[in-house]
């Protein structure tokens, strides 16, 4: 009996010695970790100008409203497929349209008005020059936010290549902070994009050669050619690297 009790009380003892081991070597060893921000700040040239074309007319009958800014919007659309532009509708609206009379002191039926108006842009700042001198001061033909601006084809590789350089400057971030330690960055843990920002600066200087830009609506220089300043774009990035 005493045999079986000591030889059972045995195994007991090496189970639990057994078990306190493999527990030690399962228990997972915990990583040291820091987390650190990064960013990059770049720029990119401006490769597109553009400029909105507005159609708006009025009318007491809708019908013909409509039909007024429709055909001249046809005729401009039909201009514009002869050259190199890029062109969409931003807006397509027909409303009745009323003003105030201050004689009457009641709101006072103009009729229908219509607006429809189309973004034209190109490469070449000289086109929408073109443009701007054809359809500027013509009837019922309005010309409104004269821009440069970066194209995706432009931005979309700058910007990759951007948010490496903020990685970069997370992870030298991060060795700074431990070098004290003799410690240094070891592998990338985690990544997040805290911000992604465009600095569309406008049109620095409007100079549009053409007789006819008296009658837009804003003033211009007419001296010389359109200059726009690059996007700048601002990348931040927060990374957890492990720390060796």
């Amino acid at each position: 009996m005493k045999k079986t009790i000591i030889w059972l009380a045995s195994v007991i003892g090496f189970g639990a010695v057994v078990a306190l081991v493999f527990g030690y070597i399962e228990k997972p060893v915990e990583i040291r970790k820091i987390n650190v921000s990064g960013e990059c700040l770049t720029s990119v040239p401006k490769d597109r100008t553009a400029i909105t074309l507005r159609v708006t007319t009025l009318d007491k009958n809708a019908a013909k409203s409509m039909k007024m800014a429709t055909d001249k919007m046809a005729e401009i659309t039909d201009y514009l497929k002869t050259i190199d532009v890029k062109m969409q509708t931003t807006e397509f609206n027909s409303y009745e349209k009323t003003e105030w009379n201050h004689e009457l002191q009641k709101s006072v039926d103009l009729g229908i008005e219509t607006r429809i108006a189309v973004e034209v842009s190109a490469k070449d700042a000289e086109i929408i020059e073109g443009v701007l001198n054809k359809f500027a001061g013509q009837e019922d033909v309005y010309t409104e936010n004269l821009r440069m601006f970066t194209s995706s084809e432009m931005m979309k590789p700058a910007l990759d290549k951007c948010l490496s350089v903020a990685l970069d400057d997370a992870r030298a971030r991060a060795n700074a902070l431990v070098a004290g330690d003799n410690l240094k960055a070891g592998k990338l843990l985690s990544v997040s994009y805290d911000n992604v920002s465009y600095g569309e600066r406008p049109v620095a200087n409007y100079r549009l050669m053409s007789a006819k830009m008296a009658a837009i609506e804003e003033s211009f220089d007419t001296s010389g050619s359109i200059v726009g300043k690059d996007t700048e774009i601002t990348v931040n990035v927060s990374a957890t690297f492990e720390i060796k």
